[in-house]
């Protein structure tokens, strides 16, 4: 494709490299932002810097922060004795936005993932278990494994309950089925399989 300018077409370079974005849509939101006031895209552009330069990860469960604690981890609303482990903070939002968990999380950073070349080393696992042995580790009673139904996601699973086992807490997962409003002709074998087996009483 054909530029007007080569100040168009690096900064179409650069957006088409964020994920789920080709030259087209690229293209479209930079010609936005050229039509848009000149404060306007300064303002993006700022808040973009300070992002990049500013958020950190809390030191306690490794979610993203604007301080050393995240607002979850400093809330004193929050249960102490459940953790929710996750594999990056996206979860943390998806969890957040059912508003049924008041516990605290534990952001992993990832999956154990032989054929991408991570293992536990690579992870926030022994920030966990360092949790778990300091004095908040006291108050702790259960730990739910929130890790995707994926075979990394199992393989993660597995070695964190093996992990934590010297600890005598209550281990959990999130429970795996068929969603409301899904038929059960259109489920697959592996996840109707589970439903059946981790069926609960009709009340």
């Amino acid at each position: 494709m054909e530029y007007p300018s080569k100040l168009i077409e690096d900064a179409v370079n650069e957006v088409s490299k964020l994920p789920g974005i080709g030259k087209k849509t690229a293209l479209r939101l930079v010609l936005h932002l050229l039509k848009r006031d000149e404060d306007q895209t300064e303002l993006l552009a700022q808040s973009l810097t300070a992002m990049r330069t500013r958020v950190k990860y809390c030191r306690k469960c490794h979610n993203l922060s604007d301080h050393d604690l995240c607002s979850i981890c400093a809330s004193h609303k929050r249960d102490q004795s459940l953790i929710c482990v996750v594999e990056d903070t996206r979860d943390v939002l998806a969890i957040e936005n059912t508003a049924q968990f008041k516990g605290l999380y534990h952001v992993l950073g990832g999956i154990i993932s032989p054929v991408e070349g991570i293992g536990p080393s690579d992870l926030q696992i022994d920030s966990l278990i360092a949790r778990l042995q300091g004095q908040e580790g006291e108050q702790v009673r259960e730990i739910i494994l929130a890790i995707s139904p994926t075979m990394e996601g199992d393989t993660t699973a597995f070695y964190l309950q093996k992990k934590l086992k010297p600890f005598n807490l209550k281990i959990s997962t999130i429970a795996r089925g068929v969603p409301i409003g899904g038929d059960l002709e259109y489920a697959d074998e592996v996840t109707l399989g589970r439903s059946i087996l981790s069926r609960i009483a009709y009340e």
